[in-house]
């Protein structure tokens, strides 16, 4: 294939040509990372890519026209802090549309949906922000300046950079001086882009890196550091079928490996992957001297393990790589300086891993160490959000774990009974009984899983307000303790046989001992109500919202065991009306809408948001939770997901739901009668179940309550929308709200 004539040519590269920017590339990015040590002894890592892509072609002239973004980190191991910032072009809500509208980006139809309603708004989600200032590209010298992020050369051949993260008040101003000539990568240079595209990639793999960092404690003038630059720039010229390159509907990941070894050696690789079979679709490993000189392999392995899991996204992250190239005796273990290097971008699905990793291993025979970069993006398995709720689970399952795990120390066990500094209230308890007989019968019910969206909502309240809900994840234990122990008592009480998929823990465990152990749930999940840099008056207002959700849901139970069967006789000679629906609605609301609002509430407290957004985001939740449990009664008579055999099962049991409520306002008397009369017989009778929703769907009464229930998380979005910046927890709850109306597609 022939490259475009401002590629470079054989021999060595002419940087004072290649760092410019090539008129013929649609895509281009200029990378560069670094590990430095600051006259306070610390050791910081970053790295910072500036791209521009093409958006079109000039009318007159012909030429490309680029949008610009910029993606900046900082690490810090010793802190486990991870600063990272997200910049895009002006254009970039129009071209973010068009590419939402073409069903690219986010899998889940929802997601997209909600990411649109933010994007037609001329916005992005934070933590992405679209450019305030202007962007300068030089066409004859290498100086980019996008929105004040500058890259410079000087004439020494050496780069300049000032950086900012105007959230957390870090950047950097540091000097990049080359200590070897520029490296190849790829074939002699070219490389495949994401899309089949031919690209050219070269980098300088080591520089010494002088100057400053700021952070959140002021500037630190940098004592030793080095780094490593790298130039990408391609033409995308479509999709093709050629051996190699992207197929259609292909989806592509990749990870890249970037080490500087202690010997002076630099040790490269990449390895593009189908993102739907993990099948590599690319890939090169290149070993550089302390001379300059490249050798380079295509046959290697680069695998991960030590699996780390985002609370924010719950995407999977490997966090240790092991990279072995067998003809050159290489076997190299690189492991993450520490697992929360996650990027979170909406622009890159939501989020990929890239952060400061140590490495240790062999080189023909030899013991090697260094420090690198890594980057792990594509590949994530979440697919929509029944994947991601899915995930969320497995993380709670976890967090219950921790608490109250299946084979409990001594010390476990004395911090459910009483707490670390009263050990003489563990005298005389035995650990095996008490497991046995406490922590059993609550686990039998959570590992089966559950919705987790309860546990969801909390933390993804403390985001959306600008909270940072790392602090308390583990508080995704206590929804789910309070939930699963409402659950337990709930089955004794309504003498239900099955839970989740198995036998009810009454059933296992005997009632006596299922109730003692879930009313004890309630007092588990306030052993997590903590968290730093926590006030006493916050604290003081958790445990108030925490007793509202429990004095709610007991009072909603009240009503729910009695029931309005003896109202009926009322409804059948007079009609119906908002009255029954009330009565109705208010079990719902108690046992649902007000613990899923009083955790809204709870997580928007330690964010730190205002009052309004506190209650906004309750107001929301409660919405959500109503919309939920009318959409449950709803689809018990339409069936869910297709599965048609057990609708009707409310109607089998002799429950009044709102459909049966407001149709008991419509129908005639005759009609009303012949309703409630089928349902309290509690009869089993396909036929006659049958002609129940036949009813109840001809007078209007199911269809009725689908709307009211969209009406309820519409009419609380448009309420709580103006109160909170676009971000992506905030698109997340969006495609929630969503989610919960339509989980029957």
């Amino acid at each position: 294939m022939t490259h475009p004539a401002d590629w470079p040519k054989a021999g060595a590269i002419d940087l004072d040509v290649h760092d410019l920017p090539h008129a013929s590339s649609s895509t281009e990015w200029w990378y560069l990372n670094g590990h430095l040590r600051t006259a306070t002894g610390r050791d910081l890592s970053f790295f910072v890519s500036f791209f521009r892509v093409v958006k079109g072609r000039d009318e007159a002239t012909g030429d490309f026209e680029h949008a610009h973004s910029i993606t900046f980190a900082l690490s810090d191991p010793a802190g486990q802090r991870y600063w990272h910032e997200s910049r895009v072009d002006k254009d970039a809500p129009r071209m973010g549309l068009q590419k939402v509208d073409r069903g690219e980006g986010a899998r889940d139809q929802r997601l997209r949906r909600a990411i649109r309603e933010v994007l037609v708004k001329g916005k992005v989600p934070y933590p992405d922000q679209v450019f305030g200032g202007e962007v300068f590209v030089d066409a004859r010298k290498l100086d980019l300046e996008f929105d004040g992020q500058r890259l410079s050369k000087d004439d020494a051949g050496r780069y300049h950079l000032h950086l900012r993260q105007n959230h957390a008040h870090v950047g950097l101003d540091v000097c990049f001086a080359p200590q070897k000539p520029a490296v190849r990568h790829g074939q002699d240079g070219v490389v495949k882009g994401v899309s089949g595209e031919d690209m050219f990639y070269y980098f300088l793999p080591r520089c010494e890196v002088t100057g400053s960092v700021l952070l959140p404690g002021g500037p630190e003038p940098v004592t030793a550091g080095q780094g490593w630059y790298d130039h990408e720039f391609g033409l995308h010229q479509g999709k093709t079928t050629a051996e190699g390159e992207r197929q259609k509907g292909q989806e592509i990941g990749w990870n890249w490996l970037g080490l500087q070894l202690h010997d002076g050696r630099e040790l490269s690789a990449y390895r593009m992957v189908d993102e739907h079979t993990g099948e590599s679709v690319g890939q090169l490993a290149v070993l550089v001297a302390p001379d300059g000189s490249r050798q380079a392999w295509h046959d290697f392995t680069l695998d991960g393990d030590a699996t780390w899991t985002s609370t924010r996204t719950f995407a999977d992250y490997p966090t240790r790589w092991r990279i072995a190239v067998p003809d050159a005796a290489i076997d190299v273990v690189a492991t993450a300086a520490f697992d929360d290097q996650e990027f979170i971008t909406v622009i890159s699905k939501p989020a990929f891993w890239e952060g400061r990793v140590h490495a240790q291993g062999r080189i023909g025979g030899e013991p090697v160490e260094g420090l690198g970069y890594l980057e792990h993006s594509g590949q994530n398995t979440i697919a929509d959000l029944d994947g991601f709720f899915s995930a969320v689970g497995r993380q709670v399952r976890k967090s219950v774990d921790k608490l109250a795990p299946h084979d409990p120390s001594w010390e476990q066990v004395r911090d459910l009974v009483a707490a670390p500094d009263r050990p003489q209230y563990m005298q005389g308890v035995d650990v095996p009984q008490f497991t046995r007989t406490m922590i059993k019968p609550v686990r039998a019910i959570v590992d089966r899983g559950g919705k987790s969206w309860r546990s969801y909502a909390a933390l993804a309240c403390c985001d959306i307000v600008g909270g940072d809900s790392r602090q308390y994840v583990q508080w995704l234990a206590m929804p789910e303790l309070m939930h699963v122990g409402s659950l337990i008592v709930d089955d004794v009480q309504d003498k239900s046989t099955i839970r989740r998929g198995g036998p009810t823990a009454h059933l296992v465990y005997g009632e006596a001992l299922a109730i003692n152990a879930g009313t004890a749930c309630y007092f588990m999940g306030q052993k997590l109500l903590t968290g730093r840099q926590m006030s006493a008056a916050n604290k003081l207002r958790l445990y108030d919202l925490y007793f509202e959700s429990l004095r709610a849901g007991h009072a909603g139970q009240a009503l729910d065991l009695d029931g309005v069967d003896a109202e009926m006789p009322r409804a059948v000679e007079h009609g119906g009306g908002t009255w029954l629906e009330d009565r109705v609605l208010a079990v719902h609301r108690l046992k649902t809408a007000v613990p899923a609002a009083s955790l809204a509430r709870m997580g928007a407290v330690v964010g730190g948001g205002s009052e309004a957004q506190i209650e906004g985001i309750g107001r929301f939740f409660e919405s959500v939770g109503l919309a939920f449990q009318i959409v449950d009664d709803v689809l018990n008579l339409r069936g869910f997901k297709g599965d048609l055999k057990s609708r009707g099962e409310d109607i089998a049991h002799g429950k009044v739901t709102l459909p049966v409520a407001k149709g008991m306002a419509r129908l005639d008397r005759g009609d009303r009668a012949w309703l409630w009369d089928c349902v309290r017989q509690k009869s089993d009778d396909r036929t006659q179940i049958e002609a129940v929703i036949a009813k109840l769907e001809a007078c209007g009464a199911i269809e009725t309550c689908a709307v009211e229930a969209r009406v309820l998380v519409e009419s609380a979005w448009r309420a709580l929308d103006p109160l909170v910046e676009d971000s992506l927890p905030k698109v997340m709850l969006r495609a929630f709200g969503w989610y919960v109306l339509e989980r029957h597609y």
